[in-house]
Order: C-alpha cells, then sequence, then structure tokens
C-alpha cells in the first residue's frame, strides 16, 4: 500500500468553465506550500481535454499517468476544478474530496452567487484570495482528517457535560443557538443547532477557525454553502485560552461589543478549569489517562450518521513510525476500505452495482504494511459494527490473529464518547 502524502507535489487549479481564464492555482509539495507553478501552456490543455470531452457529452472525471493522477470536477457549470497529485498512493476518492472542499470554502468565504454569476473576472480573483490560508491547509500535511471523511474531527473532554451546560446558555445570553468549543480545528462541544449544521460547513467551519492566525476576537463574514450559500451570516470568535476559541454562528446580531467579559466571565469562569484540560486535547483527541492497547500507535472512528470523528496518532508518540507517517498511513488505508471494502457513508451517491453487492460487503479487514513476517510491517485494521467504523494502526509486533479481537474490545471501550 503506497503511503498517501509521501514526497510529491500537489496542483489545484480553478478556472471559470465558460472561458477557461485561470482564477487561481495553489501547489503543494510534501505537504508544504510550494511556489512551483504550472506552466499555462498544461493549464490550457488540462482544462481544453475536459471542455473537449463536454462538447461531445462524455464526462471526463479523472486519468492517471505513469506517476500523476488528474481529477476534474466542474460545479454549477460555473467553476472548474483540477487537481493533480504525483503523490505516491494518492486514490481518486482522495483528490475528489479535496475538490469538494475546496469549492466549498470558496462558497464559505465568497458566496455562491459571485461564484456562479461571474461578471469581473479580475475582482473575483481578489475576493478568492481570501480562501487561499484555508484552501492551502487542505493541500498540506494536516493533523485533521474531516476533508477526507467529511465528518467533523472532534476531541472528547473530561468533563463535557459541564461545557455543554455553559456553552448553551451562554449561547442563549447572546441570542443564537449555533454555538461550539473549537480546540485546534477541533470541535470539544457544540450545541444542537450547531450539530445539525450541514455537509461541508459542519466540517469546514472549525476547520477554519483552526486554520486562522490566532485573535482575540474575530467577526467573520461567512456564507453556509448548504444551509445558506447566497445569504452572509457571522463567524464570532472569541479566545478563551490559548488554542481554545468560543465560536457563535448568528445574524446582524449581537454586535461583537455585546459579548463583554462581564457576560464570559459569567460562564466561563466557573469551568476554567475543564476549558484548561481541553487545550491539550488537540492532536490526542481523547482524555489524559484513557486506556489504550499499547500496540495502538493510531486510531480512526468515524460515527457515520452524526457524521463526527475522532482521529488520533498521539499514542506511543515515542515509537516509529513518525507521527507524519502515521497519519499517512491510517488515511491511506482509510481511502482504501472505503473505495474497495465498506458500503458508502450515509448521503454518498451509490452506484447500481455498488447495491447489488451490499450483502456481500465484510465487517472487517486488514493489511500488513510492508513484508508480512514475523515482527516487521505496520498492522492496519478495520472494523465496522453498526454506525461506527473504526480504523487502527498497530504496531509490527502485534499479531495478526489478534487484529479482530484487539480492534473489537477497542471499539467497544470507545462507544461511550462518540
Amino acid at each position: 500500500m503506497g503511503e498517501e502524502g509521501t514526497e510529491g507535489t500537489v496542483h489545484l487549479l480553478c478556472l471559470a468553465a465558460s472561458s477557461g481564464v485561470p482564477l487561481f492555482c495553489r501547489s503543494s509539495r510534501g505537504g508544504a506550500p510550494a511556489r512551483q507553478q504550472l506552466p499555462f501552456s498544461v493549464i490550457g490543455s488540462l482544462n481544453g481535454v475536459h471542455m473537449f470531452g463536454q462538447n461531445l457529452a462524455v464526462q471526463l472525471s479523472s486519468a492517471r499517468t505513469e506517476d500523476t493522477t488528474v481529477v476534474w470536477k466542474s460545479f454549477h457549470d460555473s467553476i472548474t476544478l483540477i487537481v493533480l497529485s504525483s503523490e505516491e498512493g494518492t486514490s481518486e476518492l482522495r483528490l475528489e474530496r479535496l475538490l469538494h472542499m475546496v469549492f466549498g470554502a470558496m462558497v464559505l468565504l465568497v458566496g455562491l452567487e459571485e461564484l456562479t454569476n461571474i461578471r469581473n473576472v479580475e475582482r473575483l480573483k481578489k475576493e478568492l484570495r481570501a480562501s487561499y490560508r484555508l484552501i492551502d491547509s487542505f493541500l498540506g500535511d494536516s493533523e485533521l482528517i474531516g476533508d477526507l471523511t467529511q465528518c467533523v474531527d472532534c476531541v472528547v473532554p473530561p468533563e463535557g457535560s459541564l461545557l455543554q451546560e455553559a456553552l448553551s446558555g451562554f449561547a442563549e445570553a447572546a441570542g443564537t443557538a449555533f454555538g461550539s468549543l473549537v480546540v485546534s480545528g477541533r470541535v470539544v462541544a457544540a450545541t444542537e443547532s450547531w450539530w445539525r449544521l450541514g455537509t461541508p460547513e459542519a466540517v469546514l467551519l472549525p476547520w477554519l477557525v483552526g486554520s486562522l492566525p490566532p485573535q482575540a476576537a474575530r467577526d467573520y463574514p461567512v456564507y453556509l454553502p448548504h444551509g445558506s450559500p447566497t445569504v452572509p451570516h457571522r463567524l464570532l470568535t472569541l479566545t478563551l485560552l490559548p488554542g481554545l476559541e468560543l465560536c457563535l454562528l448568528c445574524g446582524p446580531r449581537p454586535p461583537l461589543s455585546q459579548l463583554d467579559p462581564q457576560l464570559l466571565d459569567r460562564w466561563w469562569q466557573p469551568v476554567l478549569d475543564p476549558l484548561r484540560a481541553c487545550v491539550p486535547l488537540g492532536p490526542r483527541a481523547l482524555p489524559a489517562g484513557f486506556p489504550l492497547h499499547m500496540d495502538i500507535l493510531g486510531l480512526l472512528l468515524l460515527h457515520l450518521e452524526l457524521k463526527r470523528c475522532l482521529f488520533t496518532v498521539e499514542p506511543s508518540g515515542d515509537q516509529e513510525p513518525s507521527l507524519a507517517q502515521r497519519r499517512r498511513l491510517l488515511r491511506s488505508f482509510y481511502t482504501l476500505v472505503t473505495a474497495t471494502h465498506f458500503p458508502p457513508e450515509p448521503g454518498s451517491p451509490e452506484k447500481v452495482e455498488d447495491a447489488a453487492q451490499r450483502a456481500q460487503v465484510p465487517r472487517a479487514c486488514y493489511l500488513v504494511s510492508g513484508p508480512e513476517e514475523p515482527g516487521t510491517g505496520w498492522r492496519l485494521v478495520a472494523l465496522q459494527l453498526g454506525p461506527r467504523r473504526l480504523l487502527l494502526l498497530l504496531s509490527a509486533q502485534s499479531p495478526t490473529h489478534g487484529l479482530r479481537s484487539l480492534a473489537t474490545h477497542t471499539l467497544h471501550a470507545l462507544t461511550p464518547l462518540l
């Protein structure tokens, strides 16, 4: 199995569908932003072959060369996105979902009207610059995984009920039903209305907050790609502790100035210690001391109906492989089992031939990355029970005959958390 995200280059192109005029090009190499740009002739050829197919009523969606995967996607017959990846093991599923996230980010920060009714190309180019930071975070080596799973990255706080109560009370006092606590781009707690946000904004909003430079407070105009793509809302953020932000989604009211220190102190001062316990939860996701088997090097737990996930590669952090490599292994394994073995997630389009095979879908599968010899190769195991899907990365010492039992035990232990 290739390690998705290993040294390679990703180019993302955005063009006006009708004219083929490039709106922007973003690139990354080895997970870091890159200045290398594609020649205009290559951009024109990639767009030209896609338009040629459309004129013949042929939908060109993807192509592979010896070392590059290319995926095309048109949105509203107005915007064409093209992604090229030379990263080893990159899957079409990963690139397709990347393009959906990118377009969602464009709508979130610019609005659908500007993208579907392009009156001035140069002005649109300038407006789209506001989305570059968020888009670049999708191309980089992120610690989050919601871009791929389309589920909200979450953490499990030690005293979640206290934080939930404070959040609901504060949101009501501020005059909005939409509130959340976000640490490092992951949701700690949220109001019921916030959890009911559709895809992709449920994933994009905390990701946006995590991608922005630290600020004490923000009043940020956002469009909701699913819920309100043409009328902007206001995203208010307040930093409660370094790395931990309170987010409110609202209309014209309340003004940011109305969220005065007295109101903040009233609701958050009594839960200061539980808030402090949330700050280190970012990459760890699970509360300190949560019992995990010593062979577990990383895990991804998905609740496919709630569209939430827990993702961490922090267990046994002093062992090989590196944290970045663990993330790549789990992301690559997720794309493999999602595209090949397990049924589509709720809301995903299902082909007729997929439906015919639903009776034969597996409940578990495993893979050894590297030579299958005693004590070598990382173990990866996936297990699905009801709405939950668990993926584990295990050390080379973990015996293959015990993988399913270990995964089942771990899933039962994690079930009360998500």
